[in-house]
């Protein structure tokens, strides 16, 4: 097949505008079309007055072998990759060394599902529940102000992802085409199979639990195991008389012991308590850049004009999301992070006396408000104190922030208006702030350290160049937004073996090699494929990676 990419059509174009336009931009007849395949379709909006749809399009020919000579030097007609998912092994019959999965977020699920795949039925050990009674737990957060530790919108079946907007693009590189197959299993689980063509793919919280759901019966029907409510307390490592180091197992809260020499870490970037373990336990991990920041709210009507002017409403464009950036004058950048489109700010704490925030949409991305983070970055010399200083600012940050709120979960938050002006807020505007329990109206600048708060100074009359309206006096920001990236890395070579524990493959968010469902996805999958290999025998060298 041949891959045609940019090809622009009006926004409002015919069905049949697009095979016409396809066989115009190629110079064939319609005979010679023998099918079209839509691959992927976006839009271009810089001009509100006439947004063009983008498609990319693959197309079975008469003659492919002539139009790719025709089009040799026009780098958007060339051969359509082959993007089939290929396993790089399969488990023996009678093995029986079953790897250990720890974690069931997005990274977790799919290393699970590979390695079931492969024939290798892994065990997956998950702190939290499983996803429904998890969702009554975090309700009872947002609707009563109850934390549980282990079960609310950071651990449990499914992970952080599945409340939040469920997107599933990213900007990593993907030469083998691992998110493909993270799109198609997600699509076989239930998710629409619209995520396989539109440009900004996004599933939703409703549409993740039942897909998390039917992907646990699929590892279960090919011979994995799920253990919930297992937190893994301990790594038992062997260390050899020359100082190698080498997994054996993991112990649980309950006392008991897995025996496993693969243990794959999947466990997100709130392990807090796993991240001290790695550290006692002698496993290099290191200190990473992260951001801070605020949530920010606005009416997601005025975000539709502002980017789609007439076309605000349309059924094809959605709502409007976009994504903003400045560069302040003591050389901070602070960034909009997690947008989310007629969506809601939502309680993510799983730290009893700390609050964060972060952000959720349904499907139908139909709430009233639009909200983001707008984010600050920072790095580890912002944060001196070895490995686990990151974790240190967060909860300070999010103590603050639990104190500013009235210490019982409500959130602080101020008007954009009263933040520029450096008063603290006594009253909102028209601009309904989203965040359950609860919002007390008072002054960010407590929360966040001052260069941080003289950075989104600078930056919101900046963005407000580019959206119209977007430092409008009653826009509402909620505190604090402190779990954008995990704040350490634990290591690993390029073989995925942890640089210093054999057996121990670090991976997804957690271990600082994945930001959000997709790329947490693909990373799942590098890493099951790293542990095949291991288990077959077949690794690479090692390097670092």
């Amino acid at each position: 097949m041949l891959r045609l990419t940019e090809l622009k059509l009006p926004l409002d174009h015919a069905p049949e505008a697009l095979r016409e336009a396809a066989l115009a931009r190629l110079g064939i007849p319609d005979s010679d079309l023998l099918h079209l395949h839509v691959f992927r379709r976006g839009y271009d909006a810089r001009r509100k007055s006439a947004i063009h749809l983008i498609y990319t399009l693959d197309l079975l020919l008469r003659d492919e072998a002539a139009l790719l000579r025709r089009f040799a030097a026009d780098p958007h007609v060339n051969p359509t990759p082959d993007m089939r998912y290929r396993f790089v092994g399969h488990a023996p019959a009678g093995f029986t060394r079953r790897p250990v999965v720890v974690g069931a977020g997005p990274c977790g699920l799919l290393a699970g599902l590979v390695l079931a795949q492969m024939g290798f039925r892994p065990i997956i050990l998950e702190r939290g529940k499983v996803v429904r009674e998890r969702t009554k737990d975090t309700w009872g957060l947002w609707r009563r102000g109850v934390l549980h530790p282990e079960s609310n919108v950071q651990f449990g079946e499914g992970g952080a992802g599945t409340f939040s907007d469920g997107k599933l693009y990213s900007q990593i590189k993907d030469p083998l085409h691992h998110g493909r197959k993270v799109l198609e299993e997600f699509v076989k689980a239930g998710a629409p199979e619209e995520i396989l063509h539109v440009s900004k793919p996004h599933i939703g919280t409703f549409r993740l639990v039942t897909m998390v759901e039917s992907m646990r019966r699929t590892i279960e029907e090919l011979g994995g195991e799920y253990r919930f409510e297992s937190r893994v307390t301990d790594l038992l490592i062997d260390t050899a008389p020359d100082g190698s180091r080498a997994m054996r197992g993991v112990a649980l809260a309950d006392g008991s012991v897995i025996e496993a020499d693969h243990v794959v870490l999947a466990v997100g970037h709130s392990a807090r308590d796993t991240f001290d373990l790695l550290a006692a336990r002698g496993v290099y991990i290191e200190a990473k850049p992260f951001s801070i920041g605020f949530r920010i709210e606005h009416p997601q009507g005025m975000i539709d004009r502002c980017r789609f002017g007439e076309h605000a409403g349309n059924k094809t464009l959605g709502a409007a999301d976009y994504k903003l950036v400045h560069h302040c004058a003591n050389g901070r950048s602070v960034y909009s992070f997690c947008m989310c489109p007629g969506g809601t700010v939502v309680a993510a704490a799983s730290e009893p006396g700390r609050v964060v925030t972060n952000g959720m949409s349904q499907y139908s991305r139909a709430e009233r408000n639009a909200n983001a983070a707008i984010v600050v970055g920072i790095t580890p010399e912002d944060y001196p104190g070895g490995p686990l200083a990151g974790i240190d600012l967060q909860r300070r940050l999010e103590e603050a922030a639990f104190h500013a709120g009235g210490a019982d979960y409500r959130a602080p938050a101020q008007t954009v208006g009263d933040f520029l002006a450096g008063r603290p807020s006594t009253t909102l505007g028209e601009v309904i702030p989203s965040y359950k329990p609860g919002v007390t109206p008072t002054d960010l600048a407590a929360c966040l350290p001052d260069y941080a708060i003289a950075a989104i100074r600078e930056a919101l009359p900046a963005f407000d160049r580019q959206i119209r309206g977007y430092a409008r006096p009653d826009a509402v920001m909620t505190g604090v937004e402190t779990r954008t990236s995990s704040p350490v890395r634990v290591k690993r070579g390029a073989d995925g073996h942890s640089l210093n524990t054999r057996g121990l493959f670090p991976a997804g968010e957690g271990a600082g090699y994945a930001g959000g469902i997709l790329s947490a996805g693909v990373d799942g999958i590098k890493t099951a494929e790293a542990v095949a290999r291991s288990l077959l025998g077949v690794e690479p060298a090692a390097r670092a990676a």
